[in-house]
């Protein structure tokens, strides 16, 4: 489903599709192998210099900050034209969709100075340090202790889960500086460069795909960071929090509603293909039900996401963004589960899922990556808890 806009957005559509056409990196170079989130090869850092230079990067920010003030609206097309197609902004999507939005909203000058142009222009690279062994997703449970010492915090603890750690510059990290406060109060938020001595990364393989190090241990181990790189007020870092979590979630509907497209277009494509009765797949009925049960969750899913945003623009609640990284993720998941369960063992098959899906790989594999959807900007428990009690008025368990 494609929205038609008014002349003056689609106007801006043509543009912005116009320049991609003409200087996107090829397909080939895309799909490369990363080696983590926050590892920057030569061709991404030139990638994402080019869309800051022609204003293409963020372009909701002013054009010295890699933008053009677009409306809302033009950034939503934005959006849609580089999901449709499969293209990133960055290769360190936590520096430029969390971190950078982090500092220009709370930075001093100076940090913003300091950070804020060489992130956007690929030169520094960003891990985000929030989960912990006994603080994941209640991330008020947080320990990693920052103790103001003179004109440094000395900083001990561990981080866990923390992409792409080991291949990034700086640590945008979360830590308790007031023990005594109460959960959600005496955090604070420390820009933390990731060679001082003290602070070590250890990467550790995913089941599915071992040769893909992107998940890291991180030692805090009195490591000095000084005080003026505190982020935001001291003991207010749980509004940092929110705020970061936002923007990690305020697009992820639209590329979870164009995954969920390519993935219904992958079963159609495996209908005639054979199944595990040695029949054509597509001349089952139940599965030709699961196929449009999942091609109606996709128009639900971005009629829903349309639906907020223009609640957001006519400056009312949208409790709709609160169901949509769930449904978004969630939905993704049973349609992969399908592909795979209706071809059997075929589907542990590398090379079998086609070309629809962004990354290649077997319909296992995808399946098994589908799990990490569940998780970023808040896990699917997190989120029903949210729903329950921020929609539905439900009171706490």
């Amino acid at each position: 489903m494609r929205l038609r806009y008014g002349d003056e957005e689609e106007a801006f559509r043509a543009e912005l599709v116009a320049w991609l056409e003409a200087n996107v990196p090829a397909a080939e170079v895309l799909r490369r192998p990363k080696r983590s989130s926050a590892d920057l090869p030569d061709w991404a850092r030139a990638w994402q210099r080019t869309l800051f230079d022609a204003g293409w990067l963020v372009p909701g920010w002013p054009p010295e900050l890699g933008g053009r003030n677009a409306t809302p609206v033009q950034q939503m097309i934005y959006f849609e034209e580089l999901s449709r197609r499969e293209i990133p902004r960055s290769l360190n999507p936590q520096g430029l969709g969390i971190i950078s939005p982090s500092i220009c909203d709370y930075g001093t000058p100076e940090l913003r100075e300091r950070f804020l142009l060489p992130t956007l222009r690929a030169e520094i690279a960003w891990c985000l340090g929030m989960s912990e062994p006994q603080a994941g997703s209640d991330l008020a449970s947080l320990r990693t202790r920052a103790v103001l010492d003179g004109d440094h915090f000395v900083v001990n603890g561990q981080k866990v889960w923390t992409s792409g750690a080991h291949h990034a510059d700086w640590c945008m990290c979360f830590v308790r500086t007031d023990p005594d406060a109460p959960r959600h109060k005496g955090i604070s938020a420390l820009i933390i460069d990731m060679k001082t001595p003290g602070v070590e990364a250890r990467p550790f393989p995913e089941l599915s795909e071992p040769d893909y190090l992107d998940f890291n241990e991180v030692f805090f181990t009195d490591a000095l960071v000084p005080a003026e790189n505190l982020l935001g007020e001291l003991n207010d870092g749980w509004r940092l929090t929110q705020g970061s979590l936002a923007h990690e979630r305020a697009m992820l509907w639209i590329d979870y509603a164009y995954s969920l497209e390519r993935a219904n277009q992958a079963l159609i494509d495996l209908g005639d293909e054979p199944g595990v009765n040695g029949r054509r797949i597509g001349d089952d009925p139940v599965y030709r039900d699961q196929v449009a049960q999942s091609a109606i969750d996709a128009q639900a899913l971005l009629c829903m996401g349309y639906r907020g945003f223009s609640k957001f623009m006519a400056g009312r609640s949208a409790p709709e963004h609160s169901l949509l990284k769930l449904f978004g993720s969630e939905s993704v998941q049973r349609s992969l589960a399908l592909g795979f369960s209706a071809q059997g063992a075929p589907g542990l098959d590398q090379d079998n899922l086609g070309p629809q899906m962004w990354r290649a790989g077997s319909w296992a594999t995808q399946w098994l990556r589908s799990f990490g959807g569940t998780i970023p900007g808040g896990t699917s428990e997190i989120q029903r808890n949210i729903i329950a009690e921020r929609v539905l008025g439900l009171p706490r368990a």
